[in-house]
């Protein structure tokens, strides 16, 4: 099983978000919410939580964030240990993808113009030729960020581990002593997203699900 849940952020429906949904968290995840300053970065934490409640009650998992554990790099996880999960945004998308048979990573970009130079020091001889090569830079240069970062994410040791010190070759990467495999999602034309599953753990069997304010309102809590 691999479901991703994902969801866009709306200024209109903030205050109306905050004042249904913050109240049904404890004092501590309500701090971990409001302590950004922009209104965008605290509905994007906000949704990234009501995404894996709402997630895990559709598989019918019950569980408190409040319960939630982490390891020593803060990536948080389930204590039944059977379901893993993990949450990614970018600009205005959030998404969390939920999976009941290895660790997981996900990790969406939006797709935008900057100057892939500036990231040349991160990257491997080998992953700049190929974007340099490649017919679209600019997709070629968030196609392999997605993916370096998805791995970091489900190795569970975050950004501990260099970007640079692993490749990622055909949908394949061996990170830390681990091996992962890779799956592209399309969420949304403007953004990439990738998967990573380890131990070479290969899921084709995913299901995407877009979620829009009514059904938070109905079914998240």
């Amino acid at each position: 099983m691999t479901k991703i849940f994902y969801t866009y952020i709306s200024e209109e429906n903030h205050n109306q978000l905050l004042n249904n949904f913050l109240p049904c968290f404890s004092k501590e995840l309500q701090r971990d919410i409001l302590k950004y300053r922009k209104w965008q970065d605290v509905q994007l934490s906000l949704l990234g939580k009501l995404l894996l409640q709402l997630g895990l009650k559709r598989i019918h998992v019950s569980f408190r964030l409040e319960n939630l554990i982490y390891n020593s790099y803060g990536k948080p996880f389930l204590n039944n240990g059977s379901i893993q999960f993990n949450i990614s945004h970018s600009a205005e998308i959030v998404a969390c993808v939920l999976v009941d048979s290895c660790e997981v990573g996900i990790d969406i970009e939006k797709v935008t113009e900057i100057d892939i130079s500036d990231f040349k020091s991160q990257m491997l001889l080998s992953e700049w030729e190929r974007i340099m090569n490649s017919s679209n830079r600019k997709v070629a240069f968030f196609e392999y960020w997605t993916q370096k970062e998805a791995v970091i994410k489900a190795n569970g040791m975050g950004l501990a581990i260099p970007i640079k010190s692993f490749e990622v070759v055909e949908g394949k990467s061996y990170c830390n002593g681990i091996d992962f495999s890779l799956r592209e999602v399309l969420l949304d034309e403007n953004y990439k997203c990738y998967l990573a599953f380890n131990n070479g753990n290969y899921c084709t069997n995913i299901q995407s699900f877009k979620i829009n304010f009514s059904s938070f309102l109905e079914k998240a809590l």
